[in-house]
């Protein structure tokens, strides 16, 4: 299940069934989760723990140390899941101890080709991320989220669960929840209707987060305001939780 030209460190954990392909390069440090398929020509370095059933397409680039000015050497760490695709030339970076000192991904995302995913990032779960897509340091995305080919997010943006960005988009500020954006920069275009049906959201369901999206971006609302309208529906309306959250929690603004 390795192949005789990979150079596995002493110091790595490696489950049994886990299979590493030529000329790959697995450092001290790192942990590789059972039925994980590493490809060749991959670098992975640690500390960096690694999941169950991933597949780590060849010459992707993970767990090395974060390209931050900053960085000195400290003890940082990456953290992936279980049931990821990384395809060729990915990109992941580990934390750095101006942030929690961990870059994390989830469960049962899509990273496509040539995607970089910077220090202190964390990945939700079933997101995709299309080819080129690239995130700076300390960005969150949230589950179920979209990236467009060649979209970007500026550090410390946070992207909400079942967000869509599209193709070539620039994120400089936080993205709602369950909100479409596009352009550069990126502005809000409604909420992810398709994706979201697509998930089994009902209409009932669509009709109150689009209700919520006008009270954002069409009533001329201040945000405080948009925001007390909403939380006034959780309580019957869960599906608002997860945008009411996301609001919330912005700290570099609403894109607009």
């Amino acid at each position: 299940m390795i192949h005789p030209t990979a150079i596995i460190s002493d110091k790595a954990n490696i489950a049994a069934g886990v299979t590493v392909g030529a000329y790959s390069v697995i450092g001290d440090e790192v942990s590789i989760g059972a039925g994980t398929r590493i490809g060749s020509h991959v670098v992975i370095n640690g500390p960096t723990s690694i999941g169950n059933d991933n597949h780590i397409y060849q010459f992707s680039s993970i767990g090395d140390d974060p390209q931050d000015k900053k960085y000195r050497g400290e003890p940082t760490g990456l953290t992936i899941g279980s049931r990821n695709k990384f395809r060729e030339f990915c990109t992941i970076s580990r934390g750095t101890v101006q942030d929690a000192g961990e870059t994390f991904v989830g469960d049962d995302n899509w990273i496509m080709a040539y995607v970089h995913i910077a220090h202190d990032c964390r990945i939700g779960n079933n997101t995709i991320l299309a080819n080129n897509a690239t995130l700076g340091g300390h960005v969150h995305v949230g589950d179920w989220a979209i990236l467009g080919g060649f979209s970007g997010a500026h550090q410390f943006c946070r992207i909400g669960a079942h967000a869509f960005l599209g193709m070539y988009s620039g994120v400089n500020r936080d993205v709602p929840a369950y909100t479409m954006v596009s352009g550069q920069p990126a502005v809000p275009r409604g909420i992810n209707s398709e994706g979201l049906k697509r998930r089994g959201f009902d209409a009932e369901q669509l009709r109150y987060i689009k209700q919520a999206y006008r009270s954002i971006y069409r009533k001329g609302n201040r945000l405080s305001d948009a925001i007390d309208e909403i939380a006034a529906l959780t309580d019957t309306r869960p599906e608002l939780v997860l945008l009411l959250d996301s609001l919330r929690k912005s700290k570099r603004g609403l894109i607009r």
